[in-house]
């Protein structure tokens, strides 16, 4: 996967919207609140998105993928290399994490996110 596969698929998920934050890091959000980050500065495709507490130990046991740095108390994963995860583990992942940043929103938020 590559930022702009990333970008689509964040894009495509109701509600996201996209913000540069700490001068080089693209951050899709849903309700205002960060589901995943991507670093755009020159290297390898990098990205940080939550994951369920359950997967949490499971998957920074794994090479290239790391806690996030900051956010590794909210069960966040940094992926160091696309090559760490299949592309559609690696689009579950952002998939499950909007949904559950998504399922922390308020009722309302969420009832104007799916246009009810």
């Amino acid at each position: 996967m590559h930022h702009e596969q990333l970008r689509d698929l964040c894009l495509s998920l109701k509600g996201t919207t996209e913000d540069i934050k700490w001068g080089n890091d693209l951050c899709f959000l849903v309700g205002e609140k960060m589901f995943c980050t991507t670093w755009l500065g020159d290297g390898p495709f990098q990205a940080s998105f939550k994951v369920t507490p359950e997967e949490f130990e499971a998957y920074i046991a794994k090479p290239d993928i790391e806690a996030a740095a900051y956010l590794a108390r909210y069960k966040w994963i940094h992926v160091r290399k696309s090559t760490a995860l299949s592309e559609k583990e690696l689009e579950r992942l952002i998939r499950q994490s909007y949904e559950l940043v998504k399922a922390g929103l308020t009722k309302k938020q969420q009832r104007e996110i799916d246009g009810l």
